[in-house]
Formats: C-alpha cells, sequence, structure tokens
C-alpha cells in the first residue's frame, strides 16, 4: 500500500511523507526530519554534520522535558545516545546549545543508526523511499551532510509549514504512545476525537495529543477531501468535514456507526466543506476518504489501531488492503 501511495502522487512530498508518516520511525527520525528541513529551507546545498546535530541533539533535549522518549520496555544502556541527552538535557537548555558530550554523541550515533534507516520503508523488505534526501560524506575527523534537490523542493515548497506540522503531529502521537498506562489504551482502545477543539486525543485522560487535521492531511497528500486540490493550513482556510455528514446518523437507526470518528473525518477549504452543507459525498469524495484510510493503515500506531478497531467493530479482518473501500460502500448503501 505504500506504493499505492506514492503512485497516487509520484512526487519528492510524497517520498517524505512516506518516511514521516509511514515509517518505523521512532523519536530520532523526527528530530533529523526537523533539522534536516531547517537546513534545506536556508537553501543549503551541504551542512557539517555538526552543524546539524546542534538542532537534532536540542529538538531532542526539548521533548524529553515534555513526555517520554522511548518505551517504558526499552532499558536504554548507558552509552545509548537518550541516556546523554537526559543527562545533558538541563545543562543543554541553560546554555541554549548541547553540550559538547551531547554535540559527541549526537554526531556518534546519528550516522550509524537514524540517518542510515531514515530512507527505509517499514515492512517492505529493506526497500528505501523513492527519493533521497540527503548523503552523508566525508571522514569520520569531520563529515560533510549532502543535501538534495529532492530536500530542497520538499522544504521550499508551499506545504512546508504544514510538513513540519506533520512531523510534529507524528512525534506527539508516538510519544503518546509510549507514555506510562497511556499506551497500553490506545492499543487496546484507540484514540478518540474532541470535536469543539479538532484536536486527537487519548481516552485515557482525554488529554490532547494532536490537531485532527496536523495528523491526518499528510495522508490525503495535502489536499482537500472535497474538491483535492492542495489545501495548505496557515494559507488556506481550513475546515474538518464530515464525510459521511453527522445529520445522516438518523438514517443509520441500530447501525452503530460512529460518523464523528477519525475514519470519516477529513480536512477540506472551509468554503469547499460549506458549499458541500449536508450534501452526501460523492463517488470522488469516497474513492478519497477509502485511499486516506487505506494510507493510515499503514502507519504505526496509534491511528492504525483506531480504524483496525473501527473495521474489526463492522465485521472485517482490519487488516486486508481493499476493506474500507468496502466498509464506506456498506454505510453509503445502508444510507440507500
Amino acid at each position: 500500500m505504500t506504493v499505492e501511495f506514492f503512485r497516487e502522487e509520484p512526487t519528492a512530498r510524497s517520498s517524505w511523507r512516506l518516511a514521516v508518516l509511514m515509517g518505523a520511525n521512532v523519536r530520532t527520525y523526527f528530530a533529523l526530519g526537523g533539522a534536516l528541513l531547517g537546513a534545506a529551507a536556508e537553501g543549503r546545498t551541504d551542512i557539517l554534520l555538526r552543524d546539524l546535530a546542534k538542532p537534532y541533539a536540542m529538538s531532542l533535549v526539548e521533548h524529553l522535558a515534555q513526555a517520554p522518549q522511548a518505551s517504558s520496555k526499552v532499558v536504554a544502556g548507558g552509552l545509548d545516545f537518550l541516556s546523554v541527552a537526559r543527562e545533558e538535557a538541563a545543562e543543554s537548555v541553560r546554555l541554549g546549545s548541547p553540550t559538547e558530550k551531547l554535540l559527541a554523541a549526537a554526531m556518534k550515533s546519528m550516522p550509524a543508526m537514524v540517518m542510515q534507516k531514515f530512507h527505509n520503508l517499514r515492512g517492505d523488505g529493506g526497500a528505501e523511499v523513492p527519493h533521497r534526501f540527503y548523503e552523508v560524506t566525508g571522514t569520520s575527523r569531520e563529515r560533510v551532510v549532502k543535501l538534495t534537490d529532492h530536500l530542497r523542493e520538499v522544504a521550499l515548497s508551499e506545504q512546508k509549514a504544514s510538513l513540519q506540522a506533520e512531523l510534529a503531529a507524528r512525534w506527539s502521537i508516538v510519544e503518546t504512545s509510549f507514555a506510562a498506562g497511556v499506551g497500553r489504551s490506545l492499543v487496546e482502545e484507540g484514540v478518540a476525537v474532541d470535536l469543539e477543539a479538532l484536536q486527537i486525543t487519548d481516552k485515557e485522560r482525554r488529554r490532547s495529543v494532536a490537531g485532527v487535521t496536523e495528523a491526518v492531511i499528510g495522508f490525503q497528500h495535502g489536499r482537500c477531501i472535497i474538491c483535492a486540490e492542495l489545501l495548505t493550513p496557515g494559507v488556506d482556510d481550513v475546515a474538518v468535514d464530515h464525510v459521511f455528514p453527522y445529520s445522516f446518523k438518523r438514517l443509520l437507526p441500530g447501525a452503530d456507526i460512529d460518523l464523528d470518528a477519525i475514519w470519516n473525518l477529513a480536512p477540506a477549504h472551509r468554503p469547499c466543506n460549506g458549499q458541500k452543507s449536508n450534501q452526501p459525498p460523492t463517488q470522488g469524495q469516497l474513492i478519497r476518504l477509502a485511499l486516506r484510510n487505506e494510507a493510515i493503515m499503514q502507519s504505526p500506531h496509534p491511528l492504525k489501531r483506531t480504524l483496525q478497531l473501527t473495521l474489526k467493530r463492522h465485521g472485517f479482518t482490519g487488516g486486508r488492503v481493499g476493506e474500507w473501500w468496502d466498509f464506506i460502500q456498506e454505510v453509503r448503501n445502508q444510507l440507500g
């Protein structure tokens, strides 16, 4: 399905979204992604590893203060980069930049770990995303990171702010799955949606995890679910559309279909949303919704788990490709 996601829009931006949204990513992927976008947004063609390691390390330090960056089941050794980051966090924050010890640990771990894996596709037999965003050159004494044209294309695109927001939302979702007690709840129950705040929340504490738009828009290629044109939060006025309008709930007596759930919510231009109003979705909108949901099913927990639970609740396996289209068709048929 990751291939299908790219085939729908074969661009460097889709490759980036494959890495960030569907990769087997943990906290270091997001820290690297943010540092890369920052460097490329300056138009740079290369950057010393030392200079890239500074924002990488500091973003992890900042996140360590907010939420756990690894599962409680993982016991890190003394040389583990996160262990060093925890030890050096307070002093790094005081200085406003990583300590020499933290910087050295980052420079040592980055080429050997996260920079080797960032391009890898999750569960695809070692395959990589179709576009590469950097190459590491030089010697161990002074490594240089060559930034590709593809990375600059992504970082300087009209969706650059949205891509940063998607990365931040994905990081927040992963952090929540690491939180003691909450992670188990997310695996068992999935997430909920606060429609007033338009926030995804964990069911255990009803704590905000990420904005609905930021969390899911990348899976629909940053496009409006209604008109399929580019949708840029911060530039365009954005609404979250009930693809099957909530008013249709009265037409589904006893069906127990939750129209306020992630599967039926999608970012759209506010004018498109207003024009659609309570009209039933078109065939094109339903196809885009099914493809979007199939894409989310290729991402790690907990959004994937949330959609799995919806399918299983209605008699599907929750794992077969194509089930979202079948489920959506069932809903439409029930609505007559």
